[in-house]
Formats: structure tokens, C-alpha cells, sequence
């Protein structure tokens, strides 16, 4: 039996590297997330018949609390799934990596209570968790718990931000000074649980890590959510893979290292693409409150165009790139955007998208809604691939996109945006921007693009504002 397990744990780890590897490619993906799925199945099916769940005298009590559990996790997440809007997408994203991180923290506060029960069975009053669970596995899973309570409570603050409850960032005074001296303290009660199996100082020790993951999260800006969603993914798979260790589950360590090491490199890659390293992330603060302020030199009159007009200038015009943005999400205007698409390739107008690495909510929101819509894929673009392009282009659509085609990253260095590369639509023989009204974007820096010569307003709801330019393009 024992062979078995190891066998499916193999199989079933086996299978989540094939379907991330799938995954790497939006024609492959769908096909990825079902064997990852798959591999999940058979890891849960073979945890069933291990010796501490089958072998143990509460057996039957324990297949039913884990098939309880089962029905009650897998239930919500097969209806919420289900109903959840594309525009929620991130913040279901950053709360179910949140309940991993927390499933993580649960499994090391479980071991490390149970190591503090059997070091006070020891009559010599010598053993502690160390000592009772053994360096190797003590360390790990301390730290463990430590990653995994942060990934908790710091992904909860992610999911708040992105769905508008907490809007903008109250930091208390020297709030990076006060992270600092938390994080010292919480590593210090993580040497004292070592050392000493103290139920009071278990406790203390995972309060400090959830207010530790709420601290250094409310200090980050709302325009770096998409890195810190995927920092908090390693994290969540790195504490999964500690703890993995700690049970001697090979299926976890190979899942939570997998998961961990992509993460990583998702995480550098996006910082990459913003000019920034995590800890500017970090440190930073773009899009909260300390920030909005900044850009604000940008002056000038944003021209207004109507949709008739806007739908002529895009008939009639060699190449259009269209930029879309987390407003296009709001608006649901995805399919109206490929519609119009369709319309444009008829008239010979050759149309292309340009995708930022960071626009949208979360790692590759934007091409989701794409291929949701049914835009193939080699209309879309990478941002290093499309950028040279923009000089030969005659028309730059800019729907529901604002910090990732800011001019001031480039040449306003008190802007918090500098340094980011940008989409160059201003480069563009014309950009017309599709927006709701006059105010700044998501990170809450002014856009000097609104106010340049050759870039014209069309306000309004994206989808309605597609429609009216669907009509426009029509009628020629």
C-alpha cells in the first residue's frame, strides 16, 4: 500500500509540472489546468489510504471530516466559480492563494502543537520542538508557518484592495519602520518556539505573522497588485512545500516547489517589466494615498472626439493597435472590441493588440478576456514585440488602459511610474482613448497622453462606446 501511495503521489506530481509546462501557452492552457486537476484527484484519492488516516483508530471519523470538508471547499468553489465575473477574477485569485497560505500555516500550527503535547509527555523536562520533531523538520515548519500565515492574512488585504473595500491606504507613521521591528519580533518568537514547547508562545507567534501579512501589504500601491498576487503564489507554494517536508508528502513538496519556483520567476518578470525590483514594490507605494499627488504637472486640455468621427479615422486607416485595460474588463466590452475588430479587417485595416506584462489585475488578465471574446492569437502582441510598431501605426485605441501607456514613465522622473516600460501608443499617428471620465487611473498618477496633440477623448462606458463605433464603421 505504501508503494501505491508514493506511486500516485509520483504520478500525480508528474502531472502538475505537465500542466503548468501546458500552461505556459494560452492554446494549451485549458488542456494544463485539467491535468494539474487530474493530479490533484489522485493525490487527494491517495491520501485517503495512508496509516494516519486509514491506519488510525479514528479511521472512519476522519474520512468523513475530510469528506466533509471535500464537499464543503470543493461545493463553494465549483458555484462561485461558476457565477464570478471576469472583472472579479483577481480578487477570487488572491483569496483562494490566500486559503493555501492559510491551509499551510493550519498544517504547521497542527504539528507544532503536537510536538509541544508530546515534549511535555518527557519526563526529563529536556525535549523541545526541536528536539522532538527534529531540526530539519521543526525549522521547515516554523518557517512554514511563517510564510504561510503571511501569505493568509496579506492576500486577504489583496482581495480588499481589488474589490474596492479598501480603497486607499491608511499607513500608520514610519509604517516600514514599525514592519521592520514586527518582522524581528515575530522571527524572535519563531527561535522561542524552537527552544521552548510553550502553547501561549505558539499563539503568539501566528498572531504576530497575521498582522505581519497585513502590515507589509497595505503599504503596497494598487497599481503593483499584480506583482504582490504573485509573490504571495510563491510564497503560499513554497510554505506548502516546507510543510510537505514536515509530513513527509511528496506529492506537497513537489506541488509547493513547483508552484514556489514559478512564482519566483512570475514575480521577477513582472517586476522586470516595471523597471523595479520587489522591494521597490514593497517600499514604494505606488497607488496608495502617499502617490496620488505625484503627476500631477501634467496640464493641458483633453480633446474630445465623437464616436462617428473616431469610427472614420479607424475605417479609413492603414493599421490600428488596440490597448486594452482593466476598464475594458469593467465594461465587458471584450467581444464588442473583437467585433469591431472584424468589421476593421474587412475593410483591409490591418489590427493588432498590445498587451502589457502587467495590465489588468493579475498576470495575464488581459489575454484571458481576449481569447474569452474569440481574438485569435497571433493578433496579440507582447509589449517588446509591438512597440516599434506604434511609429507605423495610424490609429492607437486605448480602452480602459492608463498607467501602462503613461508618457511620464519615461520622461518625468518624480513621477512614482518612472522607470516602467510603457506601451508607446503616443508615438501613434493618432490615439484615441476610450475612458469614463477625466480622472487618473488605477495607480492614481495623472496621464500627460490625455493632453498631447495627437490623442483625443472618447468618454463613456466601454462597451457602449464600442457599440457606438461598431455602428460608425457600419454606416461607411
Amino acid at each position: 500500500m505504501t508503494l501505491l501511495i508514493q506511486a500516485s503521489y509520483l504520478i500525480a506530481a508528474v502531472l502538475f509540472i505537465l500542466g503548468l509546462k501546458q500552461m505556459s501557452s494560452p492554446v494549451t492552457a485549458r488542456r494544463g489546468i485539467v491535468w494539474a486537476g487530474a493530479g490533484m484527484v489522485l493525490a487527494t484519492l491517495a491520501t485517503f489510504a495512508t496509516p494516519e488516516i486509514l491506519g488510525s483508530e479514528q479511521a472512519t471519523t476522519n474520512i468523513i471530516l475530510i469528506i466533509i470538508a471535500i464537499a464543503i471547499g470543493g461545493g463553494y468553489a465549483w458555484t462561485s466559480g461558476k457565477k464570478v465575473a471576469m472583472t472579479d477574477m483577481p480578487q477570487m485569485i488572491a483569496m483562494y492563494n490566500g486559503m493555501g497560505g492559510g491551509a499551510a500555516a493550519a498544517i504547521a500550527a497542527v504539528e507544532l502543537l503536537k510536538a509541544t503535547r508530546e515534549a511535555g509527555h518527557d519526563l526529563t523536562g529536556s525535549a523541545t520542538i526541536g528536539t522532538t520533531l527534529g531540526a530539519d523538520v521543526a525549522i521547515l515548519g516554523i518557517l512554514g508557518a511563517i510564510i504561510g500565515t503571511i501569505s493568509f492574512s496579506g492576500s486577504i488585504i489583496a482581495w480588499a484592495k481589488l474589490d474596492g473595500r479598501m480603497n486607499r491606504s491608511r499607513l500608520l507613521p514610519s509604517q516600514h519602520v514599525v514592519n521592520a521591528v514586527l518582522a524581528l519580533v515575530t522571527l524572535g518568537f519563531a527561535v522561542a518556539i524552537y527552544f521552548n514547547a510553550d502553547v501561549s508562545l505558539i499563539i503568539v507567534f501566528f498572531a504576530l505573522a497575521l498582522v505581519l501579512g497585513i502590515f507589509i501589504t497595505v503599504p503596497v500601491g494598487g497599481a503593483d497588485m499584480p506583482v504582490i498576487i504573485s509573490l504571495f503564489n510563491a510564497l503560499t507554494g513554497l510554505a506548502v512545500g516546507f510543510e510537505g517536508y514536515v509530513l513527509g508528502n511528496a506529492a506537497m513538496i513537489v506541488a509547493g516547489i513547483v508552484v514556489g519556483s514559478a512564482g519566483s520567476l512570475l514575480t521577477q518578470l513582472m517586476a522586470k517589466a516595471m523597471n523595479r525590483s520587489v522591494a521597490n514594490v514593497f517600499f514604494a507605494g505606488v497607488g496608495t494615498g502617499d502617490s496620488t499627488a505625484a503627476g500631477d504637472g501634467a496640464a493641458g486640455v483633453m480633446k474630445e472626439i465623437q464616436a462617428q468621427d473616431a469610427g472614420i479615422l479607424m475605417a479609413y486607416a492603414s493599421q490600428v493597435i488596440i490597448i486594452p485595460g482593466y476598464g475594458m474588463a469593467v465594461a465587458q466590452a471584450q467581444h464588442k472590441i473583437w467585433e469591431l475588430t472584424q468589421l476593421l479587417d474587412e475593410k483591409g485595416v490591418k489590427v493588432k493588440f498590445a498587451i502589457h506584462p502587467v495590465a489588468g489585475r493579475m498576470p495575464g488578465h488581459m489575454n484571458v478576456l481576449l481569447a474569452e471574446a474569440g481574438v485569435p492569437y497571433d493578433k496579440i502582441y507582447d509589449m517588446e514585440d509591438i512597440n516599434a510598431d506604434f511609429k507605423n501605426t495610424t490609429v492607437a485605441l486605448v480602452i480602459g488602459a492608463n498607467d501602462v501607456v503613461n508618457p511620464s514613465a519615461k520622461n518625468d522622473s518624480s513621477s512614482p511610474l518612472f522607470g516602467m516600460p510603457i506601451l508607446d501608443a503616443i508615438k501613434a499617428e493618432n490615439v484615441i482613448v476610450i475612458k469614463r471620465g477625466r480622472g487618473a487611473g488605477f495607480s492614481g498618477v495623472e496621464n500627460p497622453l490625455f493632453f498631447a496633440d495627437n490623442a483625443k477623448m472618447l468618454f463613456g462606458d466601454g462597451q457602449k462606446a464600442a457599440a457606438e463605433l461598431i455602428q460608425a464603421v457600419k454606416e461607411l
